[in-house]
């Protein structure tokens, strides 16, 4: 099995919390704004060089302006196939 940080559902994953913040109108700036680090922070997350824990997880759905259980019920959908 591979790393999960470079696996097709992490891929998924990343890819859909991307077009969440972008379908919410929000440039990177002003999430890692709200989330007080730094633009690269946000870029590293999204370019998968940074892994998130659950509750880094839960600080970037608050700055995207998205319920945590909700956004997570959606990107469960997003990698349904790694069964």
């Amino acid at each position: 099995m591979t790393k999960s940080l470079h696996s097709e559902p992490y891929a998924d994953f990343l890819t859909a919390l991307i077009e969440e913040r972008r379908s919410r109108g929000l440039t990177q700036q002003i999430v890692a704004d709200r989330l007080r680090k730094p633009q690269s922070y946000i870029a590293k997350i999204e370019g998968g060089e940074r892994r998130l824990d659950i509750v880094e997880f839960i600080a970037l759905s608050r700055a995207l302006d998205a319920n945590p259980e909700t956004l997570f019920s959606r990107l469960l959908k997003a990698i349904e196939h790694l069964d």
